[in-house]
């Protein structure tokens, strides 16, 4: 790779931007050693960059002191696991080629990079569904990357499970915990609303995007894609094709869901909120 294509990839790694100088992406290059310097750091773009600097710092087991850290390095281990054992068993390749391949594709979308060395869409019929999953994922708070975050599904996690406590003992006052702090009802609340207001976003913008033309993966992974500002999503739209397709109304839709997703709903949708700018 020339110095001006590993500036470029540098930069779309840590910016978890995912262009690349070339049409086909980091596949162009045939290269494992250059494919797992760039999954080593799209992972870490996707972890916070506070934790970076208190690794810096001397501290560096504080990575994982991090609740969402420890989730996100123990999900990402055990979905490349699945996928690699499951590649190397019915795609007939090395197990070498099929980490690689996992583990880059997985880590691309979940950091919201977007770089592609495969077409993971043949892998199986049903991998577009786990990769639905992912695009709805996002990595760590304070990254880089784009998505809801996984901190906001551990907590919501953690919540419903000690709502089913409280069933059991109503009288209980069990707070949730987040690296050994309580988060506040109030926090929890705008968690659940964001969460929701995503996943309807979600919903509403694929029925549109069906109802201009894309088939149903398509446009679902279209618009999981570009909320999370991933860029490679399924179908018409995956990872060996492009937006190229998309009716010009289509366009539209994904660039409003673009902006949203960038933006995190709320920073958007409240500039239409009538108490924002009435006096």
């Amino acid at each position: 790779m020339n110095l001006f294509d590993a500036l470029c990839h540098s930069f779309g790694t840590l910016a978890t931007g995912g262009f690349s100088t070339k049409n086909t992406s980091v596949a162009f290059y045939h290269s494992p050693f250059i494919e797992y310097v760039i999954i080593v750091f799209m992972f870490l773009a996707g972890t916070n960059f506070t934790l970076h600097y208190i690794a810096i710092k001397g501290k560096v087991l504080n990575y994982f002191k991090d609740s969402e850290f420890r989730f996100y390095l123990v999900f990402i281990l055990l979905i490349v696991g699945a996928t690699t054992l499951y590649l190397d068993i019915h795609n007939q390749q090395s197990i070498e080629t099929s980490f690689r391949d996992s583990a880059f594709s997985i880590i691309s979308i979940l950091s919201s990079t977007g770089f592609t060395t495969v077409n993971y869409e043949s892998w199986a019929k049903f991998f577009p569904h786990v990769f639905i999953v992912l695009l709805l994922m996002g990595a760590c708070a304070g990254s880089t990357s784009g998505g809801v975050k996984i901190i906001r599904y551990e907590i919501l996690i953690k919540n419903s499970l000690l709502e089913l406590k409280k069933l059991v003992h109503p009288q209980a006052v069990i707070p949730v915990r987040h690296n050994g702090k309580r988060v506040p009802s109030e926090i929890i609340s705008k968690i659940a609303a964001f969460v929701m207001l995503y996943l309807m976003i979600f919903i509403i913008c694929s029925v549109l995007l069906t109802i201009v033309g894309l088939d149903i993966t398509s446009s679902t992974g279209a618009v999981a894609a570009c909320l999370a500002n991933i860029g490679p999503g399924l179908g018409t739209t995956g990872p060996a094709t492009n937006y190229s397709s998309v009716p010009e109304i289509g366009k539209w839709i994904l660039s409003i869901t673009m902006l949203l997703g960038r933006l995190e709903l709320f920073t958007v949708l409240i500039l239409f909120s009538p108490s924002f700018w009435r006096k």
